[in-house]
C-alpha cells in the first residue's frame, strides 16, 4: 500500500498541490496536517501515517520538507521505516529508498536541504539585526488597524469570533494575531487586547 503524507505550515496555505501529486503517484490513502510547522513531529496525520504503515508498504511525501525539517528527526524517522520494512518516497526530489542509491540520494538531500535553512535563518536574523539598527519594526505589519482592533474587540463581547473574523475579512487566527499584537504594540489613544 502507498501511504500519502501532506503538510502545510498556516491556515491561509492549501495542500491541492500536493494532494494531487499523491493521488497521481498512486497512494491508495492519504493523510494531512494543515497549519503545523515541520519543526515538530508531534503532528496527528504524521503520527496516523506513520502507524498504518506497515511491512511493505511505502510512504510517500511530495517534497521531503513536507515529512520534516530537521536532519536528525528525518534520519529517526526513516530509520524507523526501515527497520520495519516500509520504504519511502519523496516525488519533487525523485528519492525511492528501496535501493542503497535511493538511501543515498535521501541522506544528500536531507542534509543540503538542513544546509541551505540555516543559511537563510542566519541570513534572516542578520537582516533584522540591521533592520532594528535602521529603526525598522521588522515582521508582517497588522492585519487589522488599531481603530478596527477596537471595533473587534467591542463586537467580541456580544458576537463569535467567527463572526468578528467575517466582519473584517480575515481569518479568526489573524483576527487574535492582530489583536494579541495590537496589545503589545500600541502605545497611543488605541490599544488592542488579546481574546480571552
Amino acid at each position: 500500500m502507498k501511504i500519502g503524507y501532506a503538510r502545510v505550515s498556516t491556515e491561509e496555505q492549501h495542500l491541492d498541490l500536493q494532494l494531487i501529486a499523491l493521488n497521481t503517484f498512486g497512494c491508495d490513502r492519504v493523510l494531512t496536517d494543515q497549519g503545523i510547522s515541520g519543526v515538530r513531529f508531534d503532528r496527528t496525520g504524521l503520527k496516523e501515517a506513520l502507524s498504518l504503515a506497515q511491512k511493505g508498504d511505502t510512504l510517500v511525501v511530495w517534497r521531503l520538507d513536507r515529512l520534516g525539517r530537521s536532519l536528525g528527526h528525518l534520519v529517526e524517522v526513516m530509520s524507523g521505516l526501515r527497520a520495519r520494512g516500509v520504504e519511502f518516497a519523496s516525488l519533487t526530489e525523485s528519492i525511492q529508498t528501496n535501493s542503497p542509491a535511493g538511501m543515498f540520494m535521501f541522506h544528500m538531500i536531507a542534509a543540503l536541504a538542513e544546509f541551505e535553512r540555516s543559511l537563510i535563518s542566519e541570513r534572516t536574523r542578520a537582516g533584522v539585526a540591521a533592520a532594528r539598527q535602521r529603526g525598522s519594526k521588522p515582521g508582517r505589519p497588522l492585519a487589522l488597524t488599531p481603530e478596527q482592533c477596537a471595533q473587534a474587540k467591542e463586537l467580541l463581547r456580544n458576537h463569535s469570533e467567527t463572526f468578528v473574523a467575517e466582519t473584517f475579512h480575515v481569518h479568526h487566527r489573524t483576527l487574535r494575531r492582530s489583536l494579541s499584537q495590537g496589545a503589545a504594540e500600541a502605545t497611543d489613544n488605541v490599544h488592542c487586547s488579546s481574546l480571552a
